[in-house]
């Protein structure tokens, strides 16, 4: 069975309205672009990395204005929650909670909404499609210093600068010839489905997912002796406390955070910790979302490798 593309994946939670001229896109353009935005009573939007454009029944035009626009009305949002939620909207206490769904691929659907007395998104008014690629061989460069050093690595981006798509294929190469264990808390990464391991992430790698980083990270240290854990995003005092408690085990962390800069990186009072431990040798900053997945530059943070 051929595995769908993230834009194939998108388009069966999409109505017929907004369905049919986004599968209309040319290819040319689906290379480039990183969102689909549907938010009701507005017109439904592509995002690339140096512009915004907008789905006509004709094709796609820069003006929001166009009268061929694809307008959303509050019943497609509803639709495209149905089809998110298989008509059982609330056996997705978690998804509401959390303000996001992932579909297979690795896909992300971001909502937006009101927040209930219950910390659950209700009356749903937009939704954010964010199409996940797989760039095989971005993490060569990284790859060859963790190789020659045995050491551990932080990759620090912005929104859509391609973090997780460069950690997916690091992981796929130090799991290859060493043992990792890639803590996965949203699924982002390998896309396990029905127990498959649906993306490349190493012969060797083990993977937790349906966890927080931070009980995967202890779960990964005590059951599984990796030599490396991966793990995205990360952002709480809890993961922090893993990562300093795991440590002392032996095992080296690849990691990503949000930042804008190393300097944005470094100001962050959970960073300042890890980066005090001497937790990570290596600073991989990357260009951002206009150059996906693009290294800027590499800082080494310790003298001794």
């Amino acid at each position: 069975m051929t595995e769908r593309t993230s834009w194939e994946v998108i388009a069966e939670y999409l109505p017929e309205k907004i369905r049919v001229p986004f599968m209309a896109v040319k290819f040319a353009d689906r290379e480039h672009i990183t969102e689909l935005r549907i938010n009701s009573g507005r017109q439904a939007a592509l995002v690339f990395p140096d512009k915004i454009m907008y789905l006509t029944s004709s094709g796609l035009t820069a003006n929001s204005n166009n009268v061929s626009a694809v307008t959303v009305l509050p019943s497609d949002i509803d639709a495209v929650m149905n089809y998110l939620s298989h008509y059982s909207i609330h056996s997705c206490a978690s998804q509401l909670r959390d303000g996001v769904f992932v579909l297979r691929g690795g896909v992300r659907v971001g909502l937006s909404g009101r927040y209930g007395n219950d910390g659950q998104l209700a009356d749903i008014t937009g939704l954010n499609f964010r199409i996940s690629r797989n760039i095989i061989g971005c993490g060569e460069e990284v790859y060859s210093l963790i190789c020659k050093n045995a050491c551990g690595v932080v990759i620090c981006g912005g929104v859509n600068s391609g973090k997780t798509t460069l950690l997916r294929d690091l992981c796929r190469l130090i799991g290859n010839t060493s043992k990792v264990a890639l803590v996965d808390e949203r699924n982002e990464i390998a896309c396990t489905d029905g127990g498959i391991i649906r993306n490349d992430v190493g012969i060797l790698t083990n993977v937790l997912t349906g966890c927080t980083r931070a009980k995967g990270i202890i779960s990964a240290v005590r059951t599984l002796s990796p030599d490396y854990i991966f793990c995205d995003e990360i952002s709480t005092d809890e993961d922090s406390a893993a990562i300093l408690s795991s440590i002392g085990c032996g095992v080296k962390f690849c990691a990503t955070v949000h930042g804008g800069s190393f300097r944005e990186m470094c100001s962050r009072p959970i960073m300042k910790q890890l980066l005090k431990k001497e937790v990570f040798d290596y600073a991989v900053i990357l260009s951002g979302a206009r150059s996906i997945g693009k290294i800027k530059e590499i800082r080494r943070l310790r003298d001794d490798i």
